[in-house]
């Protein structure tokens, strides 16, 4: 009986899975977020060690649940009051876990794990700053060879690092000189660039920074006068 007991342990061993989400998550700076990851099929995990970590840090310790309580001296200091799990939700094998108050540094790639199922998943997470500015468009001088005026725009505020495109009325895009990009001392990024708007273009001209993992983008548009002289 005992021999069967623990064959029936070890298949169901086997078949649990540690189980994260397919897409990397979002978060904005100062936002609070939540790290999916759970055990399928489900079952109660409220016993077993559970760890939260990140290969980057040291110590690597993010979050770790040990005999039926939070370890916080083993802990990151960078995560400390910001890091808990749904105590709650363990017996349904849940062990997401939810982060406060984002910062830009907690980008990076968690591992979600139960050390004695020998089971993990990674959960990848992208943090963007919602402090970009809207994109300013200024003269920047007459292109006498190509006959049209010569626009810069730039923006600041941004991260991840951005993309800044130039359309002209219809959408199409312009092709410009290549992006200058600077980062600060606050790791947000500024971007510009110049474009030269020539009489067959549209008048109507549009500078859209974007960046496409957070789905962030602002756009600014200016008339350039039909005549330069």
């Amino acid at each position: 009986l005992s021999f069967f007991l623990s064959l029936f342990f070890l298949l169901s061993t086997a078949e649990s899975q540690v189980v994260g989400p397919h897409q990397p998550v979002v978060a904005l700076v100062d936002d609070d977020v939540i790290l999916p990851c759970h055990v399928e099929p489900a079952e109660d995990v409220t016993a077993e060690i559970l760890e939260w970590t990140r290969s980057d840090l040291n110590p690597r310790f993010v979050h770790v649940w040990r005999s039926g309580q939070d370890l916080v001296n083993t802990r990151n200091p960078s995560y400390r009051g910001r890091s808990s799990l749904f105590i709650n939700e363990l017996k349904r094998g849940n062990i997401s876990l939810k982060l406060s108050k984002v910062k830009l540094s907690d980008e990076g790639t968690y591992e979600c794990s139960i050390p004695l199922m020998e089971k993990k998943s990674f959960v990848k997470l992208v943090v963007a700053s919602d402090a970009a500015t809207s994109p300013v468009i200024s003269l920047s001088g007459i292109d006498k060879n190509r006959g049209g005026v010569v626009i810069q725009c730039e923006s600041a505020g941004w991260y991840p690092e951005p993309e800044l495109l130039w359309l002209d009325g219809e959408g199409n895009l312009l092709s410009a000189g290549p992006t200058e990009t600077l980062r600060g001392p606050d790791d947000l990024y500024t971007v510009s660039s110049r474009v030269t708007v020539e009489k067959r273009h549209s008048n109507n001209i549009t500078c859209r920074v974007q960046q496409r993992n957070t789905n962030q983008s602002r756009e600014t548009h200016i008339h350039v006068p039909g005549k330069c002289s």
